[in-house]
């Protein structure tokens, strides 16, 4: 890896709803507010906001059959720090934490 620099990636729900707001009068309003919140959330711990994604999530419906709900998701990535004591050309894989994140950590 000659180098280069080392990421980490985050995956977060999108907000599905806006938030209300003294000044903020529609739903379209609303829904930018959400969102600004969670990027200002993010980039204030380190993550840079990369895009957002529409990905398929085959969720269980009833006993037998399941259906494909699709999820919006945010993607931030920020840079791994080198370890003290480590080579900047170590390839190791770095631990990290699981790329989607569990919405009760919000």
């Amino acid at each position: 890896m000659s180098g280069r620099p080392r990421f980490e990636y985050r995956v977060v729900p999108a907000p599905v709803r806006g938030r209300k707001a003294q000044g903020v009068k529609s739903p379209e309003g609303r829904f930018a507010l959400g969102i600004e919140d969670i990027l200002n959330e993010m980039a204030a711990s380190g993550w840079r906001y990369l895009r957002s994604d529409i990905l398929p999530s085959e969720e269980r419906q009833g006993l037998t059959s399941s259906t494909t709900v699709y999820r919006s998701v945010l993607v931030f990535e920020r840079e791994i720090a080198p370890e003290a004591g480590t080579s900047p050309h170590d390839t190791g894989t770095p631990v990290t934490r699981p790329l989607v994140a569990d919405p009760a950590d919000r």
